[in-house]
Formats: structure tokens, C-alpha cells, sequence
């Protein structure tokens, strides 16, 4: 049925379609309106023919044995020759993978949304309805003040009169949220449902997925091997938060606990203040921390990053007029405090200006680089500014130290350009300072012939060939870059590994840039050959 024949004529004689909400593999969704009652509902229309007939009357039966205020409502099932209707209750908002790509849910609001999902799935497990399609994409977070999740779409849900697979091979859901034993052609429990949800839990406090691949085998693989350890991407979460999440991604579906009990668990986090007699005997008391305080700090690191940099930007670089850096760091603070991705951006830009007034074409080729920037790190928005432990390390000698520090930045793509971006910073610190280069110990120049061009062009042109004048820069940020983002590779590998990583980068270093000073990076790369090799001898991580 065409969208304008839908917008002219009843549906069924009673359902008149307002606006698109979505449309996926089985059908389309509209926002209609119930002429016989008024009501405005979310009207799903589905193709009879096929497959996806049959499974959206599966959906229909699931949700309608369903009774819980986490799981979407439905008000009945109709048909006509050429399609099969759900009208569900109308719940203005947005799925979680929307709120996640937007960044707009933080840890707290994660485990919450995770807390609620685990109410509705304990819900349908006790009534024998397994969902099967557990994704951030079923889960609708209502507009509200508060978090409000919604389950949806049961059309996978497996009851006692259903098969669990549909052919040898043939697994139903998405397959990055698909559970181990379920690859292995076992039948679907509610277990698998837990599993998804730790994924989804994985996946958001983390910034990545842990398991997809732009392949299906490798993806398949991953999820076959286990889920990495969380403590990796996040070593500043709680312990107890991570063995939840570890306890939803064990590996053996008989050792993963049932919704309700990690719903309880995860709730539970905040009150355990008490010391050891107010937590479970299964949780050391050091793991007791709130997760609002764990909110305030996440919130806080990248709101001290944004008042550095709009400080330092501001008091060195003429524009803004005497007493206002103060005011700039504070505000740009503030706004990184409650809004991390305008703060960062906010961050980034509060330098055209003052670069505009040294050269049209050096503000113009800086806008271009902070627009990438701005969309490397547009989910992860927080830890955008991580670069300015460069200049920071520059002060006391330690810059080689740089692959360390990228290290709390999600995503070995995001760690090895953060690693780059400090060693550049670094040099061009030093450049406006007029101080010795990074590595090289080499003057720096007094110009680079960019002041008063208007060409982006032109000074991208001149800050390369002064790079290409002194290769060692180039060398080492091209190493050390390497570096952070094998970092990562390497933890809980053994001594062997550590030692062969800080072998490779005093190697690498001295046939790539032997006008290099060796003394910090001798002291750099085994002071992280060391690190690697003493978190080996780690009690293992609570994941597994």
C-alpha cells in the first residue's frame, strides 16, 4: 500500500496513518490514529506473504501474554488478505541505539536502561517467552525526565509451541547479539536473552562493540571466544559493575545469572556503602562505589581537559581581550561538564579566532582538522581533548609516554590517533614557544611563513614541509601511534609479549629515527614492558 493511499483511506475501516515512524525486514510502522476510540497508536503492517506473516502473528501472541509496563502494550491483531496489523500503544521517543549513537546516555543512564530491560525479560521468561532479539534497537527509551525503557518486538520470541531454530545453520536475531551456544545450534533459554543484554551493556559503557566485525565468520569467532575484558576500555568502572556484566557474558549459559538476580545486582550497586557486612559475600568491599559518583567523575575529567585548553588557547594566543580566558575556561568547563559533545566542540572552536588573527589560512586549515576530530570522537566525547597529555608530558620529558596515556580513550583507532595528537601538539607547543623540538632537540623555528596567508592550502603545505625537514618527528609519531594502539593487543599476553613490545619500540626507534634521545624511550618502553608484564600476575579480570 502506498504512503499517500495510506494518508487518504481507513485502514481496516478504522486506523488513519498520521506519519511514518520506521520501517525494517518485516514491514512498516505509523503512527495512526483509532477513529473508533481517538487514540493514537504505532501501527505495524506486515506482508502475509512469506515468512514474515507468520512471525508477525508470533509477535502479536508474545506481547499480547504479556502484562508489564517495560514491555510495550499491544491492543490487538488484525488482517486483511494482503497484510497482518498490530496496533500497539503509541510511545513517543527513540531507541537506545539512537540515544547511544547520539551520546546521549552515560553510564548511569546505561545500567538503568539495562535494569528496566532485565524487568521486562524476567517478566516474559516467567511466563515460558524467550525474546531472541535482544538489541539496543528493540529497546524504545520513552521522552521523559527520568530513563523509561520499553521491550519490543517479539516477533522472534520463542514460546513452547514454537521450533527453536528454523533450519540447520539458521539462527534467529542479529548476530552481534547473538549468544555462543546458540551458534553452536543449542536451544535458545533465557540465558541468551542475559547475554544479549551484557553485550548491550558492554557495548555502551565502552564505546564499541565487543564482538562485531565486518565479516560474519569473524564476528561469529569473536563471540565464540568470549567477550574481551571490560577493564581494558574502562579501568575506571567499578569492579562490581564489571563482574555483572562479566556474569552475563560467561561463556557457559548455566553459569549466567537469571534477569531477575542481575537486575537486582546491578541495582544494588549504589547502596553498597556499608562495608562488608551490607554486600554479598561474592563482592570485595573495594568494589563498593556509587555509580553517581563514578558519573561525576567521568563528567569531570573531560570538563578540567576543556578549561585547560580553553585556557591556554585563550592566555597565550592574542584575540580575546584581558580577563576573559578565565570566563571562556569556565564556561566551556561547564558546558563539557553537562554536555560532552558540545563542550568538545565547543572546546575545538573557541581557537579559530585567536588563529584567524595569526592567518586566515591557518584558522581555515585548523577548522578542517577540528571538524574530523570532532568526528572521530563524536561517540565518545568525553576523552576528545586526551591529546593535551602530549604537551603536559612535553614539560617534564616524559612524551614517549604518550601510547600510555591514549590508553583511556576507547577503540585502538581513537588510541593511536590521540597518541599522534600528542606528539603534534607537543611540537607545535614548542614551536610557538620557541623551545627545542620534541626528540630532536633541534631549535625550533622562528616561522614557518604562514602568518597573514589566506590559504588553507598553503599552510598545510608549509607545516608539512617542516615536518619532512625533521623526519625523526615524523618517525616517532608514527611509532609511538603504532605503539597505542598495540598496547591493548598485549595485555594478559605473559612477560614474552611485554618484552618483545618493548623491544619492537627502541628497535623501530632506532632505525627509523635515531636522532631520537634514547634515554625516555629506553625509560618509556620498559616502563610499559613492566606494566605488561606485572598485570599478568593480576588476579584475572571479573569477566571471566
Amino acid at each position: 500500500m502506498s504512503s499517500s493511499a495510506l494518508a487518504h483511506e481507513l485502514i481496516l475501516g478504522r486506523y488513519r496513518a498520521l506519519r511514518p515512524l520506521g520501517s525494517g525486514g518485516m514491514g512498516h510502522v505509523w503512527l495512526a490514529r483509532d477513529e473508533k476510540t481517538g487514540l493514537d497508536i504505532a501501527l505495524k503492517m506486515v506482508a502475509r506473504e512469506g515468512k514474515a506473516g507468520a512471525r508477525a502473528e508470533r509477535e502479536a501472541r508474545a506481547a499480547a501474554a504479556l502484562r508489564h509496563p517495560r514491555c510495550q502494550r499491544v491492543f490487538s491483531l488484525s488482517r486483511d488478505p494482503s497484510h497482518v496489523y498490530i496496533a500497539y500503544e503509541y510511545i513517543p521517543g527513540r531507541t537506545m541505539r539512537e540515544a547511544m549513537q547520539a551520546g546521549e546516555l552515560d553510564d548511569r543512564g546505561a545500567v538503568e536502561v539495562a535494569c528496566q530491560l532485565l524487568e521486562a525479560l524476567a517478566h516474559a521468561h516467567g511466563r515460558g517467552i524467550i525474546h531472541r532479539d535482544v538489541k539496543p534497537a528493540n529497546v524504545l527509551l520513552a521522552e521523559s525526565n527520568t530513563i523509561d525503557a520499553r521491550l519490543l518486538d517479539f516477533g522472534l520470541a520463542q514460546m513452547a509451541e514454537f521450533d527453536t531454530l528454523t533450519a540447520v545453520g539458521d539462527v534467529p536475531g542479529t548476530l552481534a547479539y547473538v549468544s555462543p551456544e546458540r551458534l553452536r545450534g543449542d536451544n535458545a533459554t533465557a540465558a541468551a536473552d542475559i547475554w544479549a543484554v551484557g553485550v548491550m551493556l558492554w557495548e555502551s559503557l565502552a564505546g564499541r562493540h565487543p564482538f562485531r566485525d565486518t565479516g560474519t565468520a569473524e564476528t561469529s569467532r569473536r563471540i565464540r571466544s568470549g567477550a574481551p575484558p571490560l577493564e581494558d576500555m574502562r579501568p575506571d568502572l567499578p569492579e562490581a559493575l564489571r563482574a555483572a556484566i562479566g556474569s552475563a557474558l560467561h561463556l557457559s549459559p548455566e553459569r549466567r545469572p537469571d534477569a531477575k538476580t542481575l537486575a537486582d545486582e546491578l541495582r544494588n550497586l549504589p547502596r553498597r556503602r556499608k562495608g562488608p557486612a551490607a554486600a554479598p559475600k561474592s563482592v570485595r568491599p573495594s568494589a563498593a562505589v556509587d555509580l553517581s559518583a563514578m558519573t561525576l567523575v567521568g563528567r569531570a575529567a573531560p570538563a578540567a581537559l576543556a578549561a585547560l585548553w580553553a585556557g591556554w588557547v585563550t592566555s597565550t594566543l592574542a584575540f580575546f581581550p584581558a580577563g576573559w580566558p578565565a570566563g571562556l575556561a569556565a564556561a566551556t568547563a561547564a558546558l563539557a561538564f553537562t554536555r560532552p559533545r558540545a563542550g568538545l566542540a565547543a572546546a575545538l572552536a573557541i581557537a579559530f579566532f585567536p588563529l584567524a588573527n595569526i592567518s586566515l589560512g591557518l584558522a581555515g586549515a585548523y577548522a578542517i582538522f577540528a571538524a574530523a576530530w570532532l568526528a572521530l570522537f563524536w561517540r565518545s566525547p568525553k576523552l576528545g581533548l586526551a591529546f593535551l597529555a602530549g604537551p603536559l608530558l612535553a614539560t617534564v620529558g616524559l612524551l614517549p609516554l604518550a601510547p600510555i596515556a591514549a590508553q583511556i580513550v576507547p577503540g585502538r583507532a581513537r588510541k593511536a590517533a590521540t597518541a599522534a595528537l600528542a606528539i603534534l601538539s607537543a611540537v607545535a607547543v614548542a614551536g610557538y614557544q620557541h623551545s627545542t623540538l620534541p626528540f630532536t632537540h633541534d631549535p625550533a623555528p622562528l616561522g614557518l611563513g604562514i602568518a597573514g596567508s589566506n590559504r588553507p592550502g598553503a599552510v598545510a603545505s608549509a607545516l608539512w614541509q617542516f615536518l619532512t625537514a625533521h623526519p625523526a618527528l615524523i618517525a616517532e609519531t608514527a611509532i609511538l601511534a603504532a605503539a597505542a594502539a598495540a598496547l591493548p593487543l598485549l595485555r594478559r599476553k605473559g612477560p614474552w609479549p611485554a618484552v618483545f613490545y618493548g623491544a619492537s619500540l627502541l628497535g623501530t626507534t632506532v632505525l627509523f629515527a635515531p636522532e631520537a634521545a634514547a634515554l625516555p624511550l629506553i625509560a618509556a618502553a620498559w616502563v610499559s614492558a613492566a606494566g605488561l608484564a606485572l598485570e599478568r600476575l593480576r588476579t584475572p579480570s571479573p569477566l571471566h
